[in-house]
């Protein structure tokens, strides 16, 4: 199972989602004989990219934060 698929946070899967759109489309024994199964991985794998890379970035912002966190800390401490 996998997240909304039409989120801002998703944009650069777009193109991999219209096609399993698309393939949903052809029509629910389509769909139950494993006809759409290559467009699902390829979404989920690329909605697995576009998460990593969320999560990258949260990672270094959050390192970022913390380290201004200890410096003030620091500066309490030095200043007591």
């Amino acid at each position: 199972m996998h997240p909304h698929l039409h989120t801002k946070d998703n944009r650069g899967c777009e193109e991999v989602m219209a096609l399993l759109d698309e393939c949903h489309a052809r029509g629910f024994l389509y769909k139950a004989i494993g006809g759409c199964n290559k467009a699902k991985h390829n979404v989920n794998m690329c909605l697995r990219a576009e998460r990593l890379e969320r999560t990258k970035h949260n990672r270094e912002r959050a390192r970022v934060e913390r380290q201004k966190v200890v410096e003030k800390w620091r500066e309490i401490d030095a200043n007591s």
